[in-house]
């Protein structure tokens, strides 16, 4: 009983802690061209961190098959706290996460436990291959496509 009031207590604290965001936009540091030509605003906005966003997923692939998500799922990533949080579509997660350029490696999930949808309990299955690995990750403006070792690949948008 103590470790799911412990495991709530975080996930009710981790959205509110990667709300904040402290990862700073670095030139040099994007997948971009690195010419400096237009305007400051439109440099910074292509340069979105990965962490400080809570990012809705929108499909998930998995062995060459893209599916539409069921639910509402999010992830976050706070590079600050090591953190990882969100919403898979039926139960909450957490994680460890260590977040380098390009990079997210993501530790053994802990979720609740709740039942629902078979729909729903295949998004979070599907959503869950993220985890206890390294993801690649790829940010343009609102979108974030994260990529894992086993192949799954999650496309998500910046919540607004």
């Amino acid at each position: 009983m103590d470790k799911q009031r412990f495991t709530l207590a975080v996930l009710t604290i981790v959205p509110l802690v990667v709300a904040c965001g402290s990862e700073k936009a670095t030139s040099g540091s994007g997948s971009g061209s690195g010419s400096d030509s237009g305007s400051g605003a439109s440099s910074v906005a292509a340069q979105r961190p990965v962490t400080g966003v809570d990012w809705q997923v929108q499909s998930i692939t998995v062995n060459g098959a893209t599916k539409k998500v069921q639910g509402k799922p999010w992830l976050a990533f706070d590079a600050k706290t090591g953190k990882a949080g969100g919403h898979l579509g039926c139960n909450a997660v957490n994680a460890t996460a260590t977040v380098r350029a390009g990079h997210i490696t993501l530790g053994r999930p802990s979720t609740t436990r709740m039942m629902c949808d078979a729909s729903l309990m295949g998004t979070e299955r599907a959503l869950l291959g993220l985890f206890n690995g390294q993801v690649d990750y790829r940010v343009d403006q609102d979108t974030a496509t994260l990529t894992s070792a086993n192949g799954t690949i999650v496309h998500a948008r910046a919540d607004k």
